[in-house]
C-alpha cells in the first residue's frame, strides 16, 4: 500500500497493464502523470511539441502492437481533438489509452471543460475514477476494453483526483507481448471509402460497449433509505457521499457510454433522482435523454466552479457549516513574475510603449497584471502571433500603437511556428518577441524542443530557433538577452520604427529558477528620491516604506539588477 496521487496512480496502472510507450505535452493538472511513467522500467517516454503530435506518435505505436498511455489537460484535448475523433474509427491493434485531466475552478487554466463531451461526440469510452486507487483499476482496465471492443479509451480526472494523494494496493506488471502488425489499408486509410464502412462498424462497437456498461463492474449502486436517490461520477462523489450520507447513489465509474438500463432501474427504485455534477450539465442531459424525471435540490449548485460537500449539504436544505471569517488586515497576495525573471524589462518596456500586446499561455501570462500591465489577450496556445497579424489587419489604414506578439519558446514549438508560418505568408507586419528562458517553466520546467532537453534524458538536438525563424521567412532577426534594459529598449525601438516589415526578437536568458546560484541581494541607498521607478517593474522584492522610498527585501532578492538599471539615479546597487 502506497499514498500516490491520480495522476501517478493513472501512470502506474498503465505500467502494471503492460504499456511500454508513453507520449505527452506537459499541462497542469497533467503533468505528473506523463513524468512519473517516464521512470517506470522498461518504457519509452517523450515530450511532444503538442497534444495532437502526441495522440498521432501514439495512435502509430498502438496500430505497431504497443500499449500506448498519452496524456494532456483538458484544453489539450481540443488540440488533439483531430486525430482523436478519426481514431475512433481506425480502432487500434495495442491498447491506446489518452488521459484527460479537467480543471473545474480555473486553477491553471484559461477556460472550464467537461472533456466528457469529447468522449461522447467522438464515441470513445470513457472512465471516470473518484479516486487513486480508482485511477490505478481503471487505467488497467481501460486498456483491457480498448483492445476488446477496438477502441482507443479515454481517463477522465479532475484536479482533485489529479493531484489528492491516497492509499494504493500497487500490482504487478503484466508484460504484454506487441501484437503483430498486418497491412489493412481498410482499417488505417481513412479515405471516404473506407472512413464509410468504418463508421459501420464504430456504431457496432459503441453498441457492444454501451452493453459492456451495463455490466461493468465500476458503475455501481450504494443503497441507504431510498428517499434520495444520486447519479454521479468522478470526485464529486466524493462529495456527495459526505454530503448526503443518507441517499442512495449510482456512482458512474464508466461515463461514457452511460448504462441505459441500469440508469432507469435507479431512477424508478429512489422516490426523488438527482443528478449532482461540476462544471456542465453533461450527465444531467445524458439522464435526461432517457426519459428520466430529475428532481431539483431546494437550493442552487453553482454551475461554475468546484462543488464542494458544504455546497451539495446547503442544497439540500442543510445549514452552511461554520467558518472563520478571513481577517481583513492581512496583505495581499496576488501572482508576479519571479524575482529575476528575465521576461519582467520585456514586459515593463512593452508597457512604456504603450504597445498593444497579444500574449500567450505561460507564466509570462503574469505581465498582464499590474504594475506591467503589458499584455491585451491571452486566449489559447500560439494566439498570440495570430491575433497580432488580426489586430494589424483591423487597424489597417488607422494610427495605432506597435502591435507586439509575445509568446514562449515552448509554446512557439507547440502552436507558435504555423502562426508565424501564416503571418509570414501574407506578407503581415508588427513584432513577434519570442522569450527563449530555456525550458517549459509553467508546469515544472520540463524540456522541449527548443533547449533539446528530453523526458528521458536522451541524446537530442537543440532547435536552432534564429535559423528557424529566417527559414520562415523572417528578414528581421534579432537576439537580445532580456536582462539587459538598454539593449531591450533598443531592440524594440528599432522594430517598432520598422512598421510596415515583420521583425521577431529573440529574449534569450534561462529562468532564473533554473540556477541554484543568486548573487547578493541588492541594497537601497539613503539618496533615494522615492520617485517610484524600480516599483514599475513590479519585483516581489521591492516595496516602498512609509516615506516612499525603495525598500529590497534580501530574502527575495537575487541580484539580477533588473531594478538598478531602472534607477535614473544609481541609488540601487550592491553592498560596499
Amino acid at each position: 500500500m502506497e499514498l500516490i496521487s491520480g495522476n501517478e496512480a493513472i501512470a502506474r496502472g498503465a505500467w502494471e497493464a503492460g504499456a511500454t510507450i508513453g507520449v505527452a505535452y506537459p499541462g497542469t493538472p497533467s503533468t505528473e502523470t506523463m513524468e512519473t511513467f517516464a521512470k517506470q522500467p522498461g518504457v519509452y517516454a517523450e515530450w511532444c511539441p503538442n497534444e495532437k503530435v502526441a495522440v498521432e506518435v501514439g495512435l502509430g505505436a498502438c496500430a505497431a502492437g504497443r500499449r500506448v498511455l498519452s496524456s494532456m489537460k483538458h484544453v489539450g484535448v481540443n488540440v488533439a481533438a483531430d486525430p482523436l475523433f478519426t481514431a475512433a474509427y481506425t480502432g487500434v491493434n495495442g491498447g491506446f489509452v489518452i488521459l484527460a485531466a479537467d480543471d473545474p475552478g480555473m486553477h491553471s487554466s484559461q477556460n472550464e471543460q467537461d472533456s466528457r463531451f469529447y468522449a461522447r461526440a467522438a464515441h470513445i469510452p470513457m472512465f471516470d475514477p473518484a479516486d487513486s486507487s480508482e485511477a490505478l483499476a481503471f487505467t488497467k482496465n481501460a486498456f483491457e476494453v480498448s483492445e476488446r471492443f477496438d477502441m482507443p479509451c479515454m481517463i477522465r480526472s479532475t484536479v482533485r483526483v489529479s493531484h489528492t494523494k491516497c492509499p494504493v494496493e500497487l500490482g504487478e506488471r503484466v508484460e504484454v507481448e506487441p501484437k503483430p502488425y498486418a497491412k489493412d489499408a481498410e482499417k488505417w486509410v481513412m479515405m471516404p471509402a473506407y472512413a464509410k464502412p468504418r463508421r459501420v462498424s464504430l456504431d457496432a462497437r459503441v453498441a457492444a460497449v454501451t452493453e459492456y456498461a451495463e455490466t461493468c463492474e465500476f458503475n455501481r449502486i450504494e443503497r441507504n433509505e431510498g428517499a434520495i436517490g444520486v447519479i454521479c461520477c468522478g470526485a464529486t462523489y466524493q462529495h456527495v457521499r459526505e454530503a448526503l450520507p443518507q441517499a442512495d447513489i449510482l456512482k458512474l465509474g464508466m461515463s461514457w457510454p452511460l448504462p441505459p438500463k441500469k440508469i432507469c432501474e435507479f431512477a424508478a427504485s429512489v422516490e426523488n433522482v438527482y443528478v449532482i455534477e461540476e462544471g456542465s450539465d453533461y450527465l444531467s442531459e445524458g439522464v435526461r435523454a432517457l426519459g428520466v424525471q430529475l428532481s431539483e435540490p431546494e437550493g442552487t449548485l453553482c454551475p461554475d466552479g468546484e462543488l464542494t460537500p458544504g455546497a451539495i449539504a446547503v442544497a439540500f436544505g442543510a445549514q452552511a457549516p461554520e467558518h472563520a471569517e478571513m481577517r481583513d488586515d492581512l496583505p495581499g497576495r496576488p501572482p508576479a513574475l519571479c524575482p529575476g525573471c528575465p521576461h519582467r524589462l520585456v514586459f515593463r518596456e512593452l508597457s512604456r510603449m504603450k504597445a498593444i500586446v497579444t500574449g500567450d499561455i505561460g507564466c509570462y501570462t503574469l505581465g498582464a497584471l499590474a504594475p506591467l500591465s503589458a499584455m491585451d489577450t491571452c486566449v489559447d496556445m500560439g494566439a498570440s502571433i495570430s491575433m497580432s497579424h488580426g489586430f494589424e489587419l483591423g487597424l489597417q489604414g488607422r494610427e495605432h500603437k506597435p502591435v507586439v506578439a509575445v509568446i514562449g519558446d515552448s509554446t512557439f514549438a507547440h502552436s507558435g511556428i504555423t502562426s508565424l508560418l501564416n503571418t509570414v505568408y501574407n506578407r503581415g507586419a508588427g513584432i513577434v518577441c519570442i522569450l527563449d528562458n530555456r525550458t517549459t517553466a509553467m508546469t515544472g520546467h520540463q524540456g522541449n524542443p527548443v533547449n533539446g532537453i528530453t523526458l528521458q534524458h536522451r541524446e537530442s538536438r537543440e532547435l536552432d530557433l534564429p535559423g528557424l525563424v529566417r527559414a520562415l521567412g523572417v528578414e528581421d532577426v534579432a537576439v537580445v538577452n532580456p536582462m539587459d534594459l538598454k539593449a531591450t529598449r533598443a531592440a524594440l525601438k528599432a522594430a517598432a520604427q520598422n512598421a510596415d516589415e515583420l521583425s521577431v526578437i529573440i529574449f534569450c536568458s534561462p529562468c532564473v529558477l533554473l540556477s541554484k546560484t543568486h548573487e547578493a541581494a541588492l541594497v537601497v541607498s539613503s539618496d533615494c528620491r522615492a520617485c517610484g521607478a524600480c516599483t514599475l517593474i513590479g519585483c516581489p522584492a521591492i516595496s516602498r516604506d512609509e516615506d516612499g522610498k525603495a525598500h529590497i527585501d534580501a530574502n527575495l532578492c537575487v541580484g539580477c539588477e533588473q531594478c538598478s538599471q531602472t534607477c535614473a539615479f544609481g541609488c540601487i546597487g550592491k553592498a560596499e
